[in-house]
């Protein structure tokens, strides 16, 4: 951490993602606690995060416009016009205007549909390759971090000053944002015009790289059969603690707080042990564990639940610096927008209908058998991951020519 902080331009980064993240999270808790008094009705609130994850499916769109620009001018100007669009809450007054805090929600999701694969190829033009992993670890436990308090902090805002107070604080940090990206000295090359190029070719580039790359074709198919299942934990997570533990439904709010400790403390050794394993593995350990911590989950007592979301959020950033590091080392620089807009489609739309299945088998099904399931599956993604490097590596041992051996000439 200390060889990556003394890179100004890191420490500029952070910072500007730091407080944006700061600004993102006090929002979505604000927001919707301010529907729900708004309306009185508790869909309406939920109906929020389904507009910003609708605003995420342009992720594949989003990719191909952060390549089409230089990175750093259009993060400029998308957290300009995303500032411009949350002070557009400010105009709400009433139920019937509830309608437009879901408008500003979507656009938001497709700005950061585009600022997300931005920010990922943008990066690696600002450390050295072999700080990649470190500050992707950096970012995640800082995140990570401002999750703890930041949701509270917005609630606070919300009391004392109202919602259109939120949406401005946010409006400001996307100020910061802005100001933090003028001040890096970045070199970028101009993007090559694309003329004659089909738009539609474009658009399923990033699909074709990850299809066509060995490593993050396994990757991509391990994380999209996990986020099949895994939106069960959405529905299950409120047995857990009233059919479980038999406690308040608001007893949620305290193993998520834990569950954030966790994350914190697995954003910090993300980076080093991706310099003793390669992304793969580390993205296959990772989810051996975390199917060990569902288990866990399944027990109706405390101290295993509490250990089980501890674990969860230790074992969650290892797969995100993995995976963000992987595509980064792996991918063209002319390309990194359009894979990771690809990737975050790919897992999107297995986990908004996982959250959706989810909802409709908690009704019929135990959730410690729901549990049980993600955890068979997601263990079994990580023996996929094993199986395919193992296949990868005796590949190059029956490609290379034994010791001694001449060429044919």
């Amino acid at each position: 951490m200390r060889q990556l902080l003394r890179i100004r331009n890191a420490r500029i980064y952070l910072l500007g993602d730091v407080v944006s993240t700061l600004g993102d999270s006090a929002l979505w808790l604000a927001m919707a606690i301010w529907i729900k008094e708004l309306t009185g009705s508790s869909a309406a609130a939920g109906l929020l995060m389904f507009c910003y994850a609708a605003g995420s499916l342009f992720s594949p769109l989003g990719g191909v416009i952060a390549d089409r620009f230089r990175r750093r001018p259009f993060l400029i100007w998308a957290n300009l016009v995303a500032g411009a669009v949350v002070l557009l809450i400010t105009l709400v007054h009433h139920r019937g205007q509830v309608w437009l805090i879901y408008l500003v929600i979507f656009v938001y999701g497709v700005i950061g549909s585009a600022i997300g694969p931005a920010q990922t190829a943008l990066l690696p033009t600002l450390v050295p390759g072999d700080l990649l992993a470190e500050a992707n670890g950096a970012q995640q436990t800082l995140n990570e971090g401002l999750r703890l308090i930041t949701p509270l902090a917005g609630a606070g805002l919300l009391v004392l000053l109202g919602g259109p107070a939120v949406a401005i604080a946010d409006a400001a940090t996307f100020g910061v944002a802005v100001v933090s990206l003028i001040a890096l000295r970045v070199d970028e090359p101009r993007r090559e015009p694309s003329a004659g190029r089909r738009p539609r070719g474009e658009f399923t580039a990033g699909f074709r790289f990850l299809r066509g790359d060995p490593v993050l074709r396994s990757i991509t198919i391990a994380l999209a059969l996990v986020m099949l299942v895994f939106g069960f934990t959405e529905s299950a997570c409120f047995s857990v603690v009233t059919i479980g533990l038999h406690d308040k439904p608001a007893f949620v709010g305290v193993l998520t707080t834990i569950q954030g400790v966790g994350a914190v403390g697995g954003g910090l050794t993300a980076a080093r042990l991706l310099k003793r394993m390669s992304e793969a593995r580390l993205t296959a350990l990772a989810l051996a564990c975390a199917a060990g911590a569902l288990l866990l989950l399944a027990l109706p007592n405390i101290v295993p639940v509490v250990i089980a979301m501890l674990l969860a959020g230790f074992f969650a950033p290892w797969v995100g610096v993995a995976v963000i590091t992987a595509i980064q080392r792996r991918t063209p620089a002319a390309m990194l927008g359009r894979v990771d807009g690809a990737l975050g489609l790919t897992l999107n739309v297995p986990q908004v209908v996982s959250v959706g299945l989810g909802a409709a088998l908690i009704a019929v099904l135990d959730y410690r058998l729901l549990l049980i399931i993600v955890a068979v599956v997601v263990a079994a993604a990580a023996a996929f991951l094993v199986g395919q490097q193992a296949d990868r590596q005796q590949d190059d041992e029956s490609a290379d020519p034994p010791s001694g051996a001449t060429a044919a000439v």
